[in-house]
């Protein structure tokens, strides 16, 4: 489980494909806290941790996580969004994030706010995957408000401070970024379907 709030970005430093599986290694400030079979969010998927060095570190991303992610996208050299799991004594500062991508959407509007910028976003609009406004969504593993929703589409607000300690301040029109949708909501919906049948 995790918060959405990114402590560091990690830079991809090697990419192998192994049969349909893809071994990222990352090169990164937290590598020398980590251990193997720790859970790390990558850009809001959940990853375990396999090999580790003092700078760097290696996950295993399977044929499931890449067809449902952006992962498989990644390039040398690229930033990504990473977060630990949470501590159950801590604050959830952000909102539960589980670390399992419902899906990708494509990055369709960037526009400057006099100190902030509005981030919009298309994705396949799915009937158990939804946005309401003030509500929770999770984007490349970053915990935020939902400030437009409509079928297929939301738009979220981005502080100076996420757009310089995250991924955000490298996406351009037609990035694809991963999406996990509040899992409260998803709940919701499964439960109001079941009512439907």
């Amino acid at each position: 489980m995790f918060t959405g709030i990114i402590e560091k970005m990690g830079r991809v430093e090697r990419l192998e494909k192994d049969q349909e599986n893809l071994h990222i290694t990352m090169a990164s400030d937290l590598a020398p806290e980590l251990k193997i079979d720790q859970s790390l969010s990558h850009n809001g998927v959940c990853l375990t941790v396999v090999e580790k060095t003092n700078d760097s570190y290696t996950v295993t991303a399977i044929q499931e996580t890449l067809d449902r992610s952006n992962l498989g996208d990644l390039v040398i050299g690229e930033y990504v969004n990473l977060e630990r799991s949470m501590q159950m004594q801590g604050r959830i500062d952000g909102h539960i994030v589980q670390g399992h991508v419902d899906q990708t959407a494509t990055c369709v509007s960037i526009d400057e706010a006099d100190g902030s910028w509005i981030f919009g976003f298309e994705y396949e609009g799915k009937p158990e995957d939804i946005t309401v406004e003030k509500g929770s969504i999770s984007v490349n593993g970053v915990s935020l408000t939902v400030v437009d929703s409509k079928p297929g589409y939301f738009s979220v607000a981005i502080i100076p401070y996420t757009y310089e300690n995250t991924n955000f301040g490298k996406f351009e029109i037609g990035s694809k970024v991963n999406l996990e949708f509040d899992v409260i909501g998803k709940y919701v919906a499964a439960y109001m379907k079941q009512l439907k049948d």
